[in-house]
């Protein structure tokens, strides 16, 4: 019904851009809700690494259209904080909510997970950070690198998409067994199916969503950088805010981590690199060349993480620091132009 109501919103005159706007943010929600679904009953038949894999490539395909049309529409800071938006979303807001769901279903108040996923997710993302600030600290000193930022993300990307290949195909083939033995109540089949059309419907709300964010980025006199930070990456990534809260309410830690992670991961060292290639053929060109508060702001996620998740166990209050971190980060892109 949502889906109807944005598109109505979307091709029929006599909708403000607000309306339009919050239709089609309501939809991604909605989709969301299909997806969670979908993949916990996946998850009853695959391991927590498949499912993960599979939920975060289908949960950011929204993600993947709205930095695309933001490119072609020539809205580059859109595109790069909705890319770093994504990223600190899930990594700080969404792991911070599920670790805080997580612990309180704990008999200890501890949320406990295996280490590896933890572990080579904050290695993907600070690989990816190595470039961005790299080229960042070029840009500071002027020098001669400076004036090659696309030929170097081109070259950088191209390296990250061959690391997290070679990480994925590693880590699927250490997959173990589903969580838990409570049969699935859809088939797998119909799971798989329903895994499919949420992805591909959110794709669809994406270009609804970006043809009604500028005028309500005008409106609401809300800088881009805001909007690509928060509004664009919570609703983009809507998926994985209900998805990982859901199974970890559910009691399914390792299915819950291992959906937030992988899109993480997936963000960093695979959609990131993938739309620099792909930009190649749209109005605007995206580079890792960004500003050096969001270089510094992505470090400081991934050494977060590294510290909160690293161990394999995590607290209440871990959850809430991740939360208190991405607040923070938000307060600085409200003031950013």
């Amino acid at each position: 019904m949502l889906t109807a109501l944005a598109a109505v919103a979307r091709y029929v005159s006599g909708f403000s851009d607000i309306a339009a706007f919050v239709l089609a943010t309501l939809a991604l929600a909605a989709m969301a809700w299909l997806v969670s679904f979908a993949t916990e009953q996946t998850g009853r038949r695959y391991g927590p690494a498949i499912t993960g894999v599979m939920q975060s490539t289908l949960g950011n395909l929204p993600e993947f259209f709205v930095v695309l049309f933001a490119l072609n529409a020539g809205q580059l800071v859109v595109a790069e904080t909705a890319l770093i938006g994504s990223i600190v979303v899930n990594a700080l807001l969404v792991l911070g909510l599920v670790i805080i769901v997580g612990a309180r279903q704990a008999r200890d108040g501890v949320m406990r997970f295996s280490t590896r996923l933890p572990n080579d997710t904050a290695t993907l993302l600070l690989i990816s950070t190595f470039i961005i600030i790299l080229i960042a600290l070029s840009h500071s000193a002027g020098d001669t690198a400076s004036h090659h930022a696309k030929t170097i993300s081109i070259v950088g990307a191209a390296a990250l998409l061959l690391v997290y290949v070679w990480w994925l195909t590693d880590y699927l083939r250490s997959d173990a067994a589903p969580e838990d033995t409570e049969p699935a109540r859809l088939t797998r089949a119909t799971s798989v199916v329903l895994l499919a059309a949420g992805g591909v419907g959110s794709a669809f709300v994406s270009d609804w969503f970006v043809d009604a964010l500028t005028p309500t980025i005008h409106t609401l006199h809300i800088t881009e950088a805001f909007a690509g930070l928060v509004i664009v990456a919570i609703a983009g990534n809507a998926v994985e805010n209900v998805t990982g809260i859901f199974l970890a309410a559910k009691g399914r830690p390792e299915l819950a981590i291992s959906v937030v992670k992988n899109s993480v991961a997936q963000i960093a060292a695979f959609l990131y690199p993938l739309l620099v290639i792909v930009s190649l053929l749209t109005a605007t060109t995206l580079t890792f060349s960004m500003s050096p508060v969001y270089a510094g702001a992505l470090f400081g996620t991934a050494v977060i993480i590294w510290q909160v998740t690293g161990d394999g166990e995590a607290t209440g209050f871990e959850g809430a620091a991740l939360i208190a971190a991405y607040v923070i980060l938000a307060i600085v892109a409200a003031f950013e132009t």
